[in-house]
């Protein structure tokens, strides 16, 4: 028995091309054909007149929603952030862990090992680790502690009890053994990112020319431009090596700070991501982030000291957001909400709308809001 759908009238959006009006044609989870009035019967069809079709949102850097978190290692915690994440358009994640007791991190990395996506969830892609190699000058929310100088054979080992699914890593490459740290990881085909970090523009630079390939959420917990001493932000910035996450609340980052990395960077460099954690999408109160105490508001989540926790973004929002601050096109959305993200994991059938590729999809109104979300070819949210 085949799993077909046909969504009629669409307009196909990807990151370099969009196509009006066109029908696009799914078996088995795999696109099939996209062309005008392909003429089908006896399967679901979608009415896609006056909407648009992105591929389906990924986030690199999450790390929770809906009342749970990566760190609770748990496969019912796992099971329910995955299945409110497709409410967003989100069809693929890294589930992002933090900086906390070694024995934690290795428990929610064995949950994830162990993890089998349900049909109706949005799709594990892989783990990113973020601390607890990282520099105490820029901790954020991470708790102090627990940071420790980064050990190639303490994540091989993590590596293999998360089953290989660990694909990011935020690192501050400037901290004792850092700089080897990211040459051996990006050897490995890790995307190294750079983040909690006190690093120089010539530390950026040198941890470039190793291998590191992504910012850590722009501007935040990251050494901040000063015009003598660009630090982090100008090295992630000017370096076209580099793509960078940002995390587009307005809370975050001020609206002309997102228009400022946007034209410095350009779509091709930029990667929106939530940095969501268990409050999103649950009411607002006190939640625990790494046995630390976050009070939710609609001023963000914040520790008791003030220090931003994350945030409680959805990437709908986010992409919205984008729009509002820059005017950019729809093209230049869908590859800084999917294609970019997809390209730096190598994962050449995420994040674009062609024949062959994974049929991961987010139908959208004309003001950017979720109709219906499609992964592997079946409506799990609408």
């Amino acid at each position: 028995m085949t799993n077909s759908i046909l969504i009629k009238n669409v307009q196909v959006v990807n990151a370099n091309y969009s196509i009006e009006k066109t029908d696009v044609y799914v078996v088995n989870g795999k696109i099939q054909s996209i062309e005008q009035n392909i003429d089908l019967t006896d399967l679901q069809i979608i009415d896609g007149s006056n909407q648009i079709l992105f591929p389906g949102f990924i986030d690199m850097h999450i790390h929770g929603s809906a009342g749970v978190d990566t760190m609770d290692g748990k496969q019912e915690s796992l099971h329910k952030m995955a299945k409110s994440l497709v409410k967003e358009g989100v069809t693929g994640f890294l589930a992002t862990t933090m900086t906390q007791k070694l024995e934690e991190i290795e428990h929610a990395l064995e949950a994830i090992g162990q993890f089998e996506n349900d049909a109706n969830e949005a799709e594990i892609l892989g783990v990113h680790i973020e601390g607890p190699f990282i520099s105490i000058k820029r901790v954020g929310a991470q708790p102090e502690e627990y940071i420790i100088p980064p050990n190639i054979e303490t994540f091989n080992h993590w590596q293999k009890l998360s089953g290989g699914m660990i694909k990011e890593i935020t690192v501050a490459p400037e901290v004792e053994g850092g700089f080897d740290f990211v040459k051996e990881l990006s050897k490995q085909g890790i995307v190294v990112s750079i983040g909690h970090s006190d690093a120089t523009l010539e530390e950026v630079e040198r941890a470039v020319s190793l291998g590191a390939k992504q910012g850590t959420h722009l501007y935040n917990q990251m050494r901040p431009f000063h015009h003598r001493d660009p630090g982090v932000v100008g090295g992630t910035l000017l370096n076209n090596q580099v793509k960078t996450e940002i995390i587009v609340d307005f809370i975050h980052s001020h609206p002309k700070s997102v228009e400022f990395a946007y034209r410095l960077k350009g779509a091709s460099h930029i990667i929106l991501i939530t940095d969501a954690m268990r409050a999103k999408g649950v009411p607002y109160g006190d939640y625990d982030l790494g046995g630390q105490m976050v009070h939710v508001t609609e001023t963000g989540a914040h520790l008791p000291n003030g220090a931003l926790a994350g945030s409680i973004l959805t990437m709908d929002r986010a992409i919205r957001n984008m729009k509002q601050a820059t005017n950019c096109s729809l093209e230049d959305l869908v590859a800084m909400s999917s294609y970019n993200a997809a390209q730096q994991m190598n994962l050449s059938n995420k994040g674009v709308i062609s024949v062959n590729a994974d049929a991961d999809f987010v139908l959208l109104s004309k003001d950017l809001v979720v109709q219906k979300t499609i992964k592997a070819g079946k409506v799990v949210y609408e």
